[in-house]
């Protein structure tokens, strides 16, 4: 398989599981090319043009030719400078690394990665909030990651990379959309009835069954075991968390239960005040997850090498 149809594959199931209706998508993608034929010359000229193909900027080839055949694919969490020297020293070896693959973005990858936060939007409104106060929500949030994202050295993976002439890619949003899409449909179907059934449910799965190997498996943070479901909400897509403000809401919308990979301490406090049962089911774990659904829908197409590294544990189904 060549680079490109690689990347392709991921985006085309990225969208395949993603939570939003087509319609939805479509409609983001309309305002984006609305966006960009309302630009000057000078900012066209510099636009990563990516951005009308699809709607996942936290994913792309950050370097390497497209036409580059690609059958041993090296895959972490992250991909930092000690993974790529890593497969390079591989390499060296005779491992036939053909590309390093992160989950989590870096280069314009990471410089975009507020853009794909718009998902929430139309997750919130799934939820049961109006389309006004979820887009209010969200706008601040999204403002304020942007923000944060700006002083980062986006391009230091990236260099290490082209020095070494090891192609590089990011896939986060089209393997978060996997997990995300995976939970949600287990929970409407089995329809747990205890927050404590949500925990045991996540310990069935191999890759949080690995986290509770390593000491960060599925956990209760708030609320009780025997404390009622209620409407569970998988909070797993979207680039990162959503605004802090959105607990009250959600809870009034009727959500009981949250479930994420993660949740800083000033959303926890948020959220806890809200009564509502939350569920860490693990950073990597998920991430592995997510990832692991996405691999299994790409071998389908060929049988891939995968080199595990930085945190990636790779199981199939």
């Amino acid at each position: 398989m060549k680079l490109g149809d690689f990347y392709k594959h991921v985006i085309k199931n990225g969208l395949t599981s993603d939570p939003r209706t087509r319609k939805e998508i479509e409609d983001e993608m309309k305002k984006r090319r609305k966006e960009y034929n309302a630009l000057k010359a000078v900012d066209k000229k510099y636009f990563d043009k990516e951005k009308l193909e699809h709607p996942y900027d936290d994913t792309r080839i950050l370097y390497g030719d497209k036409d580059r055949s690609v059958s041993t694919i090296m895959v972490g969490i992250d991909m930092g400078g000690e993974e790529l020297l890593t497969a390079n020293f591989l390499n060296e070896k005779g491992a036939g690394i053909d590309l390093a693959l992160s989950h989590h973005p870096s280069g314009k990858a990471l410089a975009g990665l507020f853009n794909v936060m718009h998902v929430q939007t139309d997750l919130l409104v799934k939820q049961g909030l109006s389309l006004e106060i979820a887009k209010s929500l969200m706008k601040e949030r999204i403002a304020e990651v942007s923000r944060r994202l700006l002083p980062s050295n986006h391009e230091r993976s990236v260099d290490i990379a082209r020095l070494i002439n090891m192609p590089l890619m990011s896939a986060h949003t089209p393997a978060d959309n996997h997990v995300a899409s995976f939970l949600q449909n287990m929970f409407d179907r089995k329809k747990p009835k205890k927050a404590g059934d949500i925990v045991q449910m996540l310990k069935t799965i191999p890759e949080y069954q690995d986290g509770m190997r390593k000491g960060v498996g599925p956990k209760l943070i708030a609320g009780k075991e025997t404390s009622k479901a209620g409407k569970v909400f998988v909070d797993m897509t979207g680039g990162t968390e959503g605004s802090k403000r959105i607990f009250a809401r959600l809870s009034q919308a009727g959500v009981g239960t949250l479930v994420a990979m993660h949740l800083s301490d000033e959303h926890y406090n948020a959220a806890k005040s809200e009564f509502m049962n939350l569920i860490i089911a693990g950073h990597i774990a998920s991430d592995n997850l997510g990832l692991n659904l996405l691999f299994d829908k790409l071998s389908k197409k060929q049988i891939l090498n995968i080199i595990p590294c930085s945190g990636f544990v790779r199981v199939k189904r």
